[in-house]
């Protein structure tokens, strides 16, 4: 399956059924009158997250989604049908932008979240809605309201905790299929990765995803290679492992222009946690890369960490070290959120209550 993480498309709302002008005549029946009914309301477009879609490669086929307009009012004082409703399943990290890509509408971020993202057009009346005592015989309807349509971008930012970042032939992808059952295409030249790859590794009985992305060059902020493009699918992730070749003939350049880049992109990038690992290990041998590790540490104020994700030389060591940041990150987002609940049903209580400062204040004086 292709990997798709833009689309634009096209949505509209169904229309409103018109109401209709009917009356009621039957032999023998004295007290006719009105009885139409009134139009059916149009389909909605709605969004639904869902964690088994990773791309958007089905927008690239269909980008046009129309709902059905509700159906006309009839005699009998009989209401048409609704429309039926547009269900668009888009991934899980999926953001709905507006036309101009900037502006963020909804960001799906949880399996079976769902949007209305637009309502049908109400049916309108029909004559039978309009009688009373003065006015007994109506010969007034009304036409169904239109539905909505706007064009809008999906962008697709992968949900995972760790991002993989290092420049072209880091030995990124083969880390994550050292690590994960994810089959990444792995050679010896330049940005064999082209599109993000998501893998599963397990630290102990902690599990955790990974996403791999393009590596990144001098001037990806300004479109030099792949770009910083593929950058938003790691700004979900509560840790980067930033990978360095060990083998070239200047790691701390490398982690420079990389560092750099994220600087440049802008976010929240720049000041995520970062672990930085020197690759290809085996390729220096143990001593020798410990040597460079030590002159990048001297160097950066950095201590890296070292590993062979072909010889699983210190791989372990690695996730469990992702393992225990992952862990601290959502305990700390656990206590927040508890924090933030606390707070807000303080402030709810007392504002039922009729309780302020003054009113504590009081309190304190009459006791």
């Amino acid at each position: 399956m292709k990997f798709l993480d833009e689309a634009k498309i096209y949505v509209k709302s169904g229309d409103g059924g018109p109401g209709c002008i009917s009356f009621r005549r039957e032999k023998f029946e004295e007290m006719g009158g009105p009885n139409g009914g009134n139009g059916g309301r149009g389909g909605d477009i709605i969004f639904v997250a869902q964690n088994d879609l990773n791309t958007l490669i089905d927008f690239r086929y269909t980008q046009h989604f129309r709902a059905p307009n509700g159906e006309h009012g009839k005699g009998k004082d009989r209401s048409g049908a609704k429309g039926e409703s547009i269900v668009i399943k888009v991934p899980v990290g999926t953001q709905i932008m507006d036309d101009d890509k900037q502006t963020i509408l909804f960001d799906m971020t949880e399996e079976g979240q769902s949007i209305t993202f637009l309502k049908g057009g109400d049916g309108g009346f029909g004559n039978a809605h309009y009688k009373s005592a003065t006015n007994q015989a109506p010969r007034k309807k009304t036409p169904g309201w239109p539905g909505e349509e706007r064009a809008i971008w999906l962008r697709l930012k992968l949900i995972a905790d760790v991002g993989l970042l290092g420049m072209p032939n880091a030995g990124k992808s083969t880390f994550l299929a050292a690590v994960s059952k994810a089959k990444p295409k792995i050679a010896d030249y330049p940005f064999t990765t082209l599109h993000p790859n998501l893998g599963v590794v397990k630290a102990g009985d902690f599990d955790f995803v990974i996403a791999d992305i393009p590596g990144l060059i001098e001037g990806a902020h300004e479109g030099t290679g792949l770009g910083t493009r593929f950058l938003g699918h790691v700004e979900r992730t509560a840790v980067l492992l930033h990978l360095i070749d060990c083998t070239q003939d200047d790691p701390v350049k490398a982690y420079n222009i990389i560092r750099n880049e994220l600087k440049m992109y802008g976010g929240e990038l720049f000041e995520r946690k970062e672990v930085v690992c020197l690759t290809k290990m085996d390729a220096l041998g143990e001593e020798l890369t410990q040597s460079v590790a030590n002159d990048f540490e001297a160097t950066t104020g950095i201590k890296p960490m070292i590993m062979s994700a072909v010889a699983s030389q210190n791989t372990d060591k690695v996730l469990y070290k992702l393992a225990e940041i992952i862990k601290a990150s959502r305990n700390v987002k656990d206590e927040d959120d508890s924090e933030a609940f606390d707070k807000a049903y303080d402030e709810r209580f007392d504002k039922a209550m009729g309780i302020n400062e003054e009113s504590y204040d009081a309190l304190r004086n009459d006791e």
